[in-house]
Order: C-alpha cells, then structure tokens, then sequence
C-alpha cells in the first residue's frame, strides 16, 4: 500500500493530476498506520503483523 501510494504520488506529480497526488498521499498515510500498528503488536484486521 505505502509503495503504491508513492509510485501514485510521483505519476500524479509528473502528470500534474491532482487525484492522483491525494490518492496517494491518502494510501502513504494508511499504510503508515498499519504498519505502525503492526510493528507494535497490535492486531490489525485479525493479524499480529502487516506486510
């Protein structure tokens, strides 16, 4: 998610596409999130750890 989120915000960049730059800020963030949770030992979605 986090890679997916930046491959997005460097074509929304280049391509000067405004969803796609806040898509990918979006997906960065939550993918943050979970592997934060994750890296803490906290479940997320039933899971001890988040890849």
């Amino acid at each position: 998610m986090i890679v997916l989120g930046i491959i997005l915000l460097i074509v929304g960049f280049v391509a000067g596409i405004g969803i796609l730059w806040t898509i990918g800020i979006i997906l960065v963030v939550i993918g943050l999130i979970l592997w934060i949770l994750g890296a803490v030992g906290r479940g997320v979605g039933g899971r001890r750890h988040y890849w």
